[in-house]
């Protein structure tokens, strides 16, 4: 049973950090109707200039990850300014462009990435290493415990911010119908730059969680995107509970099958993901949108 229960948390610690993934995904989907294929992308830049930041300039973690979040917000909103609002201004078939196009943005990205730090693994610098903590009789790895901790604290605070500040409620509002918010005086592009820099900022926390304790900053990071798609799709395009609720199931899944059935972890998350989708195509947080009379 004490084995059972550690797979759990580090389920749930690795399925929090897949909710934080899945989180970008759904704010710049319900902001802009489009998504997003370079959040992979944002989350290793995060990474590495996190690296860059701690160990390279020799800051203190902490205000190292806040400096790396700025900056992966300031990529962020360049994609958004000079990529994603320029192809979208082109009329109402260009979604599919700019789809395509986030496309090609995370292969340019990807490719810096290796120029700048080549091709090796960079471990951050991160204060707790591959320390394990002693909890309620569990011996849990300290990295898992921080990841619940800093994603539920990130969770409360973006909770407070789409519930309590102008900025927050102006993009909830424009996210639940775009052309009422306008006529209301929200600015789409000011929720296009919001959604982008807030998908950008969410993403670097992720990355630094997974590469931070006994892992390390690879150029193959950004896939943990990929991995926690099954989440966005489980969660519903539309719900940002959902993305988080999706996130932790899947996270616990691919988990709890690495423990009982090896080597089958990678498959199990996206054969959930299809049998939920088979019977609630929105997800199950989703809402299916209403039809046009």
């Amino acid at each position: 049973m004490t084995g059972l229960a550690q797979l759990v948390v580090k389920g749930a610690a690795l399925g929090a950090v897949y909710a934080l993934i899945a989180l970008g995904f759904v704010v710049v989907f319900k902001a802009t109707g489009v998504m997003n294929f370079a959040q992979g992308s944002l989350l290793l830049v995060g990474a590495y200039l996190t690296y860059a930041a701690s160990v390279s300039a020799g800051v203190p973690f902490p205000l190292a990850v806040a400096a790396a979040a700025a900056g992966a917000v300031v990529v962020g909103l360049a994609v958004e300014r000079l990529v994603v609002r320029r192809i979208g201004g082109q009329g109402r078939d260009s979604t599919v462009a700019v789809v395509l196009a986030t496309i090609g943005v995370a292969i340019v990205l990807d490719q810096l990435v290796t120029v700048v730090w080549g091709f090796q693994p960079h471990h951050l610098g991160d204060p707790w290493g591959a320390r394990s903590v002693r909890v309620a009789g569990l011996v849990l790895a300290q990295v898992d415990v921080t990841s619940l901790v800093v994603v539920g604290a990130l969770v409360a605070g973006l909770s407070a911010f789409f519930g309590r500040t102008r900025l927050g409620l102006a993009l909830r509002a424009a996210a639940a119908d775009g052309e009422a918010a306008a006529a209301h005086g929200v600015s789409p592009a000011l929720v296009s730059r919001l959604a982008w820099g807030l998908a950008a900022g969410v993403a670097t926390v992720a990355g630094v969680l997974l590469a931070s304790g006994p892992g390390a900053a690879t150029p193959n990071l950004g896939d943990q995107a990929l991995r926690a798609f099954p989440a966005v799709l489980l969660g519903g395009f539309t719900s940002l509970s959902g993305a988080l609720a999706g996130g932790v199931v899947i996270g616990l899944v691919e988990v709890l099958t690495a423990g009982y059935a090896p080597g089958q972890e990678m498959v199990v998350p996206y054969l959930v993901m299809l049998a939920v989708v088979l019977v609630r195509p929105d997800g199950l947080f989703g809402a299916r949108p209403a039809a046009r009379l």
